[in-house]
């Protein structure tokens, strides 16, 4: 399910400045790396600022799952160095407006023709160990548009209702869950938003399609 409101993105104050790890949507390696580096440092203070019950779903070989329903996939958490088994779930996705975006940023041209657009995705620890710190596995998870890859905007989605800061997760156990977002710029005029999550190898894909209209 994708939603748009317009009060969505004003939930986020008071965030003054935010870091905006966008280098060309849907750009290379460049955004990617922006990415890793942008959540890590956001997460360390840098830049701070569904359904009841989802049904889970065996992925499809392509890894294409419907908005809402769960893949299971093994992560590596580095902070335990425990392999943990996680249901994946993107429940739904917000998008703001282009007005919105300006004020999230220092300099409202970057994000010029862009939209904040953020993926609720719900994590649920279903056996491998406990998650001791904070946890990594939703770093993986990219929003891309009409194909391409959006840029990350770092902080935006802690302080968002539904959203958990993963700051705040601690001693993560076998059986509960967290929904965990992020926040990408996207075009304005997309057709159709997508939720990515990979392994860091790029293997074990799972692919979340929302529907958009611009």
């Amino acid at each position: 399910m994708l939603h748009t409101k317009t009060a969505w993105l004003r939930a986020a104050a008071p965030i003054a400045v935010l870091s905006l790890a966008l280098t060309a949507c849907g750009g290379g390696k460049d955004a990617s790396d922006a990415k890793d580096d942008g959540k890590k440092s956001a997460k360390a203070g840098a830049d701070s600022p569904a359904k009841s019950e989802q049904e889970t779903q065996d992925p499809a070989p392509s890894g294409e799952l419907k908005p809402g329903a769960g893949g299971t996939r093994k992560f590596k958490e580095d902070s335990g160095k425990t392999t943990i088994t996680y249901e994946i779930a993107a429940q739904k996705i917000h998008v703001g407006t282009e007005a919105e975006a300006k004020k999230l940023v220092s300099d409202p041209k970057r994000v010029k023709g862009l939209v904040a657009a953020t993926a609720y995705v719900k994590y649920t620890n279903k056996g491998g160990g406990v998650v001791k710190g904070l946890p990594d596995v939703d770093n993986n998870a990219e929003i891309y548009a009409d194909g391409r890859r959006g840029g990350l905007l770092i902080g935006a989605a802690e302080n968002l209702p539904g959203c958990e800061d993963p700051i705040d997760i601690d001693s993560w156990k076998t059986g509960q869950s967290h929904v965990i977002c992020q926040t990408y710029m996207i075009p304005t005029d997309a057709k159709a938003v997508e939720v990515h999550w990979a392994n860091d190898d790029d293997k074990d894909l799972l692919v979340w399609k929302f529907p958009h209209a611009g």
